[in-house]
């Protein structure tokens, strides 16, 4: 999996009304507010320490490449806690407090992790404590080529959906939707939650793409035609980015690298198959997934945002077949004939 480019995020404007309608500007207005408010409140409350102070390291649970999660437990009540820390060498503390309010202001959710009202400042590093997920990130339990097993990838995109309508019912935008930050609190992906917040932002909150699109990023942001002050970004972008998240839950690999028919033949071939409604022209990187799955990631992957379903529309899916139960000598032909394809597109890069 490859991890998400640098964005850029501007300002919510009332200007930008042809692409907002006054209910959404209010929403993304209104969570903007809010967000300011918590923000102010925070930096004031913030616990100044060093970690050995208060806390006793388990084990590292994970690390980016802003920082790095520890499983703590308290050094009195020996609660185990996950323990983010940030560095002041690459995060500001603007953006560290950002991230911190974020996940209080998305409260209690079955299918989001819990952050504590605890933000910590030692001398080198900024951190919150959170919920423990002992299972690791989502990415672990992909098979390449394979996926997840069908009823697996059904419950994780419904605890998604549910954890993403969440957050857009508090006029918020996750943006970050990938494998490695969704985390695994029960073996067999029975259960999962949603983290990291750092990319989250107030609906109609202005967004142009600073570096090139991955298989997540929407169409409409890389839009040739797109305005220079940006995008007011909406919740179809998550819709998109659930989309190709569940394509690889089914699939084990991506649908396309970048959604730019110029640049990518495998978006194109999706582009063209849409266009045709026709099931029999269906691309290669699809023979593996059932007709019903064919609808679902039709709705998800919408080219056209205001036309694209919204992420609850997995649930009317649900209790069918998205994967076809054994594989046919037209899939393991095809397969065959994409991992061609990608080996010859490599070469021709070196």
């Amino acid at each position: 999996m490859t991890e998400e480019k640098g964005e850029e995020d501007g300002e919510i404007r009332s200007c930008d009304l042809e692409d907002l309608t006054m209910e959404e500007l209010s929403e993304g207005q209104a969570a903007a507010q809010a967000l300011k408010d918590m923000l102010t409140l925070s930096s004031q409350t913030l616990v100044q320490a060093e970690v050995e102070d208060l806390y006793d390291e388990v084990r590292q649970l994970g690390q980016g490449r802003f920082g790095r999660v520890l499983l703590v437990t308290h050094r009195q009540r020996g609660t185990p806690m996950a323990l983010k820390l940030l560095s002041k060498a690459s995060t500001t503390r603007q953006g560290f407090l950002y991230e911190f309010c974020v996940g209080l202001t998305l409260g209690c959710h079955a299918g989001i992790v819990a952050t504590y009202g605890i933000g910590l400042e030692t001398q080198a590093c900024y951190g919150f404590l959170s919920e423990p997920a002992l299972h690791g990130d989502l990415i672990a339990f992909i098979q390449p080529q394979r996926g997840l097993a069908d009823s697996a990838a059904q419950l994780c995109v419904q605890q998604l959906s549910l954890a993403l309508e969440h957050i857009h019912s508090r006029g918020l935008v996750y943006r970050d939707l990938k494998p490695e930050n969704v985390l695994v609190f029960e073996p067999g992906c029975r259960r999962v939650k949603l983290t990291d917040f750092g990319h989250t932002r107030p609906r109609g909150t202005l967004l142009r793409l600073a570096g090139p699109p991955i298989p997540y990023t929407a169409p409409e942001l890389c839009s040739p035609t797109l305005r220079p002050e940006g995008l007011p970004i909406q919740p179809s972008l998550d819709a998109w980015a659930l989309g190709v998240l569940l394509f690889c839950l089914l699939t084990g690999y991506f649908p396309w690298d970048q959604p730019l028919p110029s640049k990518d033949p495998f978006y194109q071939d999706f582009l063209d198959w849409r266009d045709s409604g026709k099931a029999c022209d269906r691309p290669a990187p699809w023979v593996s997934l059932t007709p019903v799955a064919d609808q679902l990631l039709g709705v998800l992957l919408d080219p056209r945002p205001r036309h694209r379903g919204p992420v609850g529309s997995v649930r009317a899916f649900l209790g069918q077949s998205w994967k076809e139960k054994a594989e046919s000598p037209e899939l393991a032909r095809k397969r065959g004939e994409r991992k061609e394809e990608k080996e010859g597109e490599e070469k021709s890069t070196e």
